[in-house]
């Protein structure tokens, strides 16, 4: 069956929202008139009319008689109120949301929001930009309070700029969940990623370990800061780093890659291979214990593993991972109070700091004192 199109109305309506979200036009700029809108989209005056009609109604535009249809500033209606006194619209966009860490941070900022009767809007990038900024375009056109966004990829670069600087112009507070864009200084909450590396490193150590692989996704900030603090832990207790006991990866590669390196690792012979490693997250590790259990060693007796972020696969293997703390419940919270206060604020930003929480280890079955050591 053929898809049936929107009516042409509405289709115009899309259109111009997108000029409206991406500041082809911005607040007070003069739109093209009936007319010329008209002629451009070979519609009907009526058409467009009606397009124009309902884009005033919902607060996107205005009119001047004699003068023609203008964009309204969507931040100057909002920057008198509490939040109090308007309805609370709150987008959250995260990576994923039905996967690994994040319907508990979902959970997290629903619960927080229920406290103030607001409404939750829910967008998954897919660890995509070119998603990321449909997300963007899609919440904008929906006109929400604030936002909650974990970037994408956030060591690429930030081609999405120009939609975020749209959010500020617009007076749409935005608050980052987990990292930042080295471009945006809106506040984040997000681990010490870099200690989390560091605990991490310095637990195998203490257990005896001296030839310790580190595994670490390197697209994001999360992964090059754990990375970062696991390689620190090395240089304070004088261990060298042999550099195929390094493995970098990108989303693309994580399904391939880290598992194809350990397996060649795990290859060698017994007096040359890892004895320990320290994986970017618990849904990686998790993915390890495969590759361990082929080619017949067992955790911890011949591998010791270290995870990251305490998510459920943590506990639901037979082997219970050691790993590292994420707030994820009090993350979605805290990101819900910070952008309340942010709303409060009306058209005065004053800058907020970024919430960081200390990474706890947590220690199960997973890792152990190194046999050779122990032996020697």
């Amino acid at each position: 069956m053929k898809e049936q199109l929107p009516p042409k109305y509405m289709q115009l309506k899309e259109e111009i929202l997108t000029w409206i979200t991406a500041e082809q036009f911005k607040p007070h700029d003069k739109l093209p008139s009936e007319n010329e809108i008209a002629a451009t989209f070979s519609l009907s005056r009526q058409t467009v009319r009606q397009a124009l009609g309902e884009l005033e109604a919902e607060g996107w535009l205005y009119r001047s008689q004699g003068k023609g249809t203008f964009v309204a500033d969507a931040g100057s209606a909002a920057a008198g109120k509490h939040p109090a006194q308007q309805g609370l619209t709150i987008g959250l966009m995260t990576t994923h949301i039905s996967d690994y860490i994040f319907p508990t941070i979902v959970r997290g900022v629903e619960s927080a929001l229920r406290l103030h009767g607001a409404r939750l809007l829910l967008a998954s990038t897919d660890n995509e930009k070119n998603k990321e900024r449909e997300s963007l375009e899609s919440m904008l056109q929906q006109q929400p309070s604030g936002l909650i966004i974990e970037p994408t990829k956030s060591a690429e670069g930030n081609p999405n700029l120009d939609y975020y600087l749209s959010l500020e112009s617009r007076g749409i507070p935005f608050v980052m969940l987990n990292e930042r864009y080295s471009d945006l200084d809106a506040p984040c909450l997000k681990v010490d990623d870099e200690l989390g590396g560091f605990r991490a490193a310095e637990h195998l150590i203490r257990l005896g370990h001296r030839r310790i692989a580190g595994f670490f996704k390197t697209d994001d900030f999360q992964g090059i800061y754990r990375m970062r603090g696991f390689l620190r832990a090395l240089r304070e207790h004088q261990l060298t780093l042999r550099s195929e006991h390094l493995v970098r990866y990108t989303t693309e590669e994580k399904l391939v890659k880290p598992a194809a390196e350990l397996s060649a690792l795990l290859g060698q012979a017994a007096g040359e291979r890892p004895t320990a490693i320290v994986c970017y997250n618990d849904e990686l590790a998790v993915k390890l214990l495969d590759v361990v259990r082929g080619k017949g060693l067992t955790v911890p007796e011949d591998l010791s593993m270290v995870g990251f972020d305490d998510a459920t696969l943590a506990t639901a293997t037979e082997v219970k991972l050691t790993t590292l703390e994420h707030p994820k419940t009090r993350m979605g919270e805290d990101a819900v109070k910070l952008l309340i206060r942010l709303l409060g604020q009306g058209g005065s930003r004053k800058p907020e700091a970024d919430i960081i929480y200390e990474p706890r280890l947590i220690v199960r079955e997973s890792t152990a004192p190194d046999g050779e050591e122990i032996k020697n």
